[in-house]
């Protein structure tokens, strides 16, 4: 009994420095990609919409790769899963608390949508042989590549918004130095965040898709968390909302097409296909009609109460 209890504390642990690693290591990959793009002049929206977006999503991004190669493919697909409904669900949810978010046209027009045909691919892609395959792989990552050039092409010109005078682009060395210590702490992270989430799964005797879509895919999306509050309170609110959009479409597009480009990447948890990907789906969904009803383009802390009690209900019927 002694030596399990042992085992089980060495496991949260694993997790919970794996998870730690990931945060600072994200924070450190976002200063420089975020100084990069400074420099480069580009607009905060789409900044939002891919630098930030995909600095956040690095932790997924390790983590599925080293999960799938590892051999476990549901919990690869149950954090992607898992923190695209945590992304709408918890973390804007608890922004929204913070105070009342104004909707751009673009979140209808582009970014909704793309949401929608990247979380739609993902559902059709899995619904046959349950499993993505590297084909589909590149066709994944192929709407991602259109989607960003889409993005710098128009929407840049499109969008004139001044950056804030705190935000001051850093030197060169400091750029690639942060790049450098959060690269090598996100895989770090993730090497012992799958070991201890793989361990606690066997312990407890349950599967890696309820360890993925919660523990982890909470853990990984921490960095949005504390990406968009920041922007909110900063009143930076394009950055906010562009970065959970983006984020759900970079771990769909590149998380898991990257991932599945460099090995399969299988369901093996039915639950995936019978419960969680529906409950992505259907979050991913309401966010439209909350940003119109009962004002157009806004969305305030009672709409911050249904997503935070849509993903409570979702935690909750999963466990």
């Amino acid at each position: 009994m002694y030596l399990r209890r042992k085992l089980e504390l060495m496991n949260f642990l694993l997790i919970i420095g794996g998870l730690v690693v990931l945060i600072f290591s994200g924070n450190w990959l976002l200063k420089s990609a975020v100084a990069l793009s400074l420099k480069l002049d580009i607009p905060k929206i789409v900044i939002g919409m891919t630098v930030v977006s995909f600095a956040t999503s690095a932790p997924e991004l390790i983590v599925s790769i080293n999960a799938a190669l590892s051999g476990s493919s549901d919990l690869a697909l149950g954090n992607v899963i898992g923190s695209n409904i945590a992304n709408l669900g918890l973390v804007l949810g608890i922004t929204l608390l913070f105070g009342t978010m104004h909707v751009q046209k673009s979140f209808y027009k582009t970014d909704w949508p793309v949401m929608m045909i990247a979380s739609g691919l993902l559902y059709f892609f899995l619904i046959g042989d349950k499993k993505i395959v590297q084909y589909e792989g590149i066709i994944l990552f192929s709407l991602l590549v259109f989607f960003l050039v889409y993005l710098l092409r128009f929407q840049k010109t499109a969008v004139i918004d001044e950056l804030p005078e705190d935000d001051e682009p850093l030197p060169l060395y400091k750029i690639v130095l942060f790049f450098v210590i959060g690269g090598v702490g996100l895989w770090g992270g993730s090497e012992l965040l799958i070991q201890g989430a793989t361990s606690l799964a066997i312990e407890f005797n349950v599967s890696e898709r309820i360890i993925g879509v919660t523990i982890v895919s909470i853990g990984t999306s921490i960095p949005e968390l504390a990406a968009s509050i920041i922007a909110v309170l900063k009143k930076e609110k394009a950055i906010s909302l562009g970065n959970l959009i983006g984020s759900n479409v970079f771990n769909i597009l590149a998380v898991l097409g990257i991932t599945s480009m460099i090995t399969p990447v299988k369901v093996q948890d039915e639950g995936l296909l019978t419960n969680d990907i529906f409950w992505m789906l259907a979050i991913s969904f309401a966010v439209l009609p909350l940003v119109f009803i009962p004002k157009g383009y806004r969305l305030n802390w009672k709409d911050g109460i249904i997503l935070l009690g849509a993903y409570v209900t979702f935690i909750y019927l999963t466990i």
